[in-house]
């Protein structure tokens, strides 16, 4: 039986969540999933066609294809992890200066990386680049306002760091503003945010996230009904951002994520696996990484369906092994990078401006 709870939960005050970590994990393999339908046809990278991508059913590329859309999960759990992340931390430097610390080493590497190797094996726009505007797409990528100013984009899946930093500033903001002078203060800033909203409608996604980090509203269905209920909600949001609009998918969207953070749920104890908690543990950099990975693997595809080798086979090695190496770079890159840089890079900097980072800010 369905049972609507508004006591206390877990995650209510920004503490760990098992299913939100799960949650993240299928976030990111969902993304994975939608590349390893696009990238072997060759468009993701401006490489022509004709691709690798065998002649598939439509339905399978329908249920493929929608992949891309566990960005949308990713905004549901931004939204409801930042406003316990801003009040925790107490100070507006604080906070930023740890979402810096949580989004930048991984992006920051891999931007480098991209802009030294791009030009040399002719990635993309470095094709004839001159070095002013070399100059000008690596500083605009860097402050995620090539969109604004339209320029390309150089990490595929970057894009979205764009709406997370909006959402970031746009929340720190209207929250102090009520703090300080109330509605009135905020008013401008609802206005924005609402404005925002109509133009780009997944940004609603953040919303459900706040609803629930607002209240202690949680949605429980024990057992298998519960994972049964979850996967159909789950699956009616997907189809609705395809078919319909994203405020349509905003309504299972809400009964999925009640069901997400409803500890005895069906859906929470199965999103709480081992494997799902290690794949959402690394998903940050699993979501920006895996494209890395499988470019090359891309290329040496088109190279080889080009000599007459089977499409089919060509395709399911290309899941095989990227699906492999793409965790195993990105288990690399999290403890490289996300604990090893980060834990360096806060020594450095907080110890003189804040206290250490505790256990429970690293997790968020």
């Amino acid at each position: 039986m369905t049972r609507a709870a508004h006591q206390a939960s877990p995650g209510h005050d920004g503490s760990f969540v098992p299913s939100v970590q799960g949650l993240r994990g299928i976030a990111a393999l969902s993304v994975l999933m939608d590349h390893f339908y696009d990238m072997p046809k060759g468009g993701m990278y401006d490489i022509p066609d004709p691709g690798f991508l065998p002649p598939l059913w439509l339905w399978l590329q329908s249920v493929i294809n929608v992949g891309g859309h566990g960005v949308e999960l990713f905004f549901m759990i931004s939204g409801f992890l930042i406003p316990a992340s801003l009040v925790r931390h107490g100070s507006l430097p604080r906070f930023f200066f740890d979402r810096i610390l949580r989004i930048m080493p991984v992006f920051v590497v891999l931007h480098l990386a991209l802009f030294a190797v791009g030009p040399v094996v002719g990635y993309k726009f470095f094709r004839g680049i001159d070095l002013t505007s070399y100059l000008g797409i690596f500083a605009a990528n860097l402050f995620f306002v090539q969109d604004a100013l339209g320029l390309p984009i150089a990490q595929q899946n970057a894009w979205t760091l764009t709406y997370e930093w909006a959402f970031y500033i746009w929340f720190a903001l209207t929250f102090s503003m009520l703090r300080i002078g109330g509605r009135v203060l905020a008013a401008p800033l609802i206005l924005l945010g609402v404005a925002c909203l109509m133009h780009w409608p997944i940004t609603a996604f953040f919303c459900i996230g706040m609803l629930f980090s607002a209240t202690g509203w949680r949605i429980s269905i024990p057992g298998p009904l519960g994972l049964i209920a979850g996967l159909a909600c789950g699956v009616a949001m997907y189809a609705s951002l395809v078919l319909f609009h994203p405020f349509v998918g905003l309504v299972p969207g809400v009964l999925l994520f009640g069901m997400v953070l409803a500890p005895d749920s069906g859906l929470a104890r199965a999103l709480s696996m081992p494997a799902l908690q290690y794949v959402g543990k690394i998903s940050y950099s699993l979501y920006l990484v895996h494209p890395f990975v499988l470019f090359p693997l891309q290329v040496i595809g088109l190279k080889l369906v080009a000599v007459g080798v089977d499409r089919w086979l060509l395709w399911a090695a290309f899941i095989l092994i990227g699906s492999l190496m793409s965790l195993v770079a990105s288990a690399i890159s999290y403890e490289l990078i996300e604990v090893r840089l980060r834990r360096l890079l806060d020594g450095a900097v907080r110890t003189t401006l804040f206290r250490p980072l505790s256990k429970m800010e690293q997790s968020v």
